[in-house]
């Protein structure tokens, strides 16, 4: 065994002592911590560092927010070259063009404050997605979602699936930071969640998971809060969506049964993704 191997087995192990679980019992072979990219995408997967994310709130239980909206149509807002019409083109240079016209964006106000863009970041391949709402500080800084406190923690959930964050794709519905960490507004999500959408044409994963409750409102285009969504399946122009609690909610409430809610939305997810063809 690989002192790599050894380390994110430990880490593994710990993630499951942390949420309560005393024993393992293999009914039958787990899964591959790396699994080999689906053969209708034959090149070799890009190993972007994957990293995590920000800081934001979600809804206390019986708690409801104002909804907030998604655009809709939203993927024909933004017609890039080789999208969704032509499926066989490298998602990884479909990505790069949705990055190249993204740019130096300034359609919203929240470009005001930024200090760099937060595209997304992960296998262009993934049959995972992850989508949080916005940037943090930690995000700010370096320029890629979930790399703060909220970040290490998605790290382990991720690994606790049996996988490595560079075979999964993360990303936010806004790219820049919102002020202190606060949720994004309606208008900002409806000029930047096209983005979004087109990095989910040109990914297209088997499941996504949605962190929190402003994604999960996003991406559903709901009112109903996270509390009620949370670990039911959903669906987003065919591809089934498990809305889970954001890890930085996690941090503030750091229960055993929070966690173990985590695990089992995670469990599923993973589950549904190695069912779909």
């Amino acid at each position: 065994m690989t002192d790599d191997l050894r380390s994110d087995l430990a880490n593994w192990l710990g993630y499951l002592k942390e949420i309560g679980v005393e024993e393992l019992t293999v009914r039958e072979p787990p899964p591959p911590l790396v699994e080999d990219p689906p053969s209708s995408h034959a090149a070799e997967p890009s190993r972007a560092a994957a990293r995590a994310t920000a800081s934001h709130s979600e809804d206390a239980p019986g708690e409801e927010k104002p909804a907030l909206s998604k655009v809709e149509g939203a993927g024909d807002l933004f017609r890039i070259g080789g999208g969704e019409d032509d499926p066989d083109r490298d998602p990884a240079v479909r990505l790069d063009e949705i990055r190249s016209e993204l740019g130096e964006c300034t359609r919203c106000r929240l470009h005001e404050g930024r200090t760099k863009i937060v595209f997304g970041v992960g296998d262009p391949r993934a049959r995972l997605m992850f989508i949080g709402e916005g940037p943090g500080a930690d995000e700010d800084a370096q320029g890629e979602p979930f790399v703060g406190r909220a970040g290490q923690t998605l790290n382990k959930m991720i690994l606790s699936i049996g996988l490595e964050r560079e075979k999964v794709y993360i990303a936010n519905v806004v790219k820049c930071r919102p002020p202190d960490n606060r949720d994004p507004k309606p208008d900002e999500i409806a000029t930047c969640s096209p983005f979004l959408v087109k990095q989910i044409e040109s990914i297209r994963p088997r499941v996504i998971v949605t962190l929190g409750s402003p994604a999960t409102k996003t991406l559903l285009n709901t009112k109903t809060g996270i509390t009620k969504l949370r670990g039911t399946w959903q669906s987003y122009r065919g591809i089934p969506v498990m809305p889970t609690f954001h890890p930085a909610y996690l941090l503030r409430a750091y229960t055993q049964e929070n966690r173990r809610r985590v695990w089992d939305d995670l469990k599923a997810a993973r589950a549904r993704m190695d069912r779909e063809p």
